[in-house]
């Protein structure tokens, strides 16, 4: 059985299957995805698969800050991905719900909701950041195995995950805003084209 357990932690890695799910976003973030998995930045050669059943997915990826509409669909959701799986908060909106945050449409950022291993920083974070991220919680999920999650919080930059960054320009840093128990971005060098 020890062989079996070896054998799904490297499928897991080599292959993740995605689910996407947009909480309320402006749908920036929801074209970086579609960039990413584009034949410029080729994110099938990692095995990343975009499902369309969160059942088949083992990482969901959500866009957006949760608004109250959007809640309940988010926890089923959630419950509907087979574990074990990963969330991934792509842009600032999930993390921190951004400029919106005195919105009386919003629930709060994603993490009062469901456990989120990674957040991909920027608005709209580029599509190598959201493969760095999609990298990350795809290596998470082997490193995990069967195991239940970790209560751990990963912010991904691009060259951590060995994606070259392109040509667009210095990538966004996270807000000030973040503070608390979140990363900071203290120290953190733009990239420049």
């Amino acid at each position: 059985m020890k062989f079996w357990k070896r054998l799904m932690c490297t499928a897991r890695r080599r292959s993740p299957w995605l689910f996407h799910m947009n909480s309320g976003s402006c749908n920036g973030c929801d074209i970086e995805i579609v960039a990413a998995l584009s034949p410029r930045y080729d994110a099938e050669q990692l095995g990343v698969l975009l499902q369309g059943s969160p059942r088949h997915a083992d990482i969901l990826c959500v866009t957006g800050p949760v608004t109250r509409k959007a809640v309940g669909a988010v926890k089923t959701v959630y419950d509907q991905v087979c574990g074990p799986k990963a969330v991934v908060a792509i842009g600032s909106c999930p993390a921190t719900t951004n400029v919106f945050i005195d919105s009386r449409t919003l629930v709060g950022p994603l993490d009062k909701h469901v456990p989120v291993d990674v957040y991909v920083p920027g608005c709209p974070p580029r599509p190598d950041a959201i493969i760095a991220g999609v990298v990350k919680a795809a290596t998470l999920l082997a490193e995990r195995g069967d195991n239940p999650p970790k209560p751990e919080m990963v912010m991904v930059e691009p060259a951590e995950a060995g994606v070259p960054a392109d040509s667009r320009g210095p990538q966004e840093a996270p807000p000030a805003s973040w503070g608390g128990d979140r990363p900071s971005s203290a120290g953190r060098e733009e990239v420049q084209p």
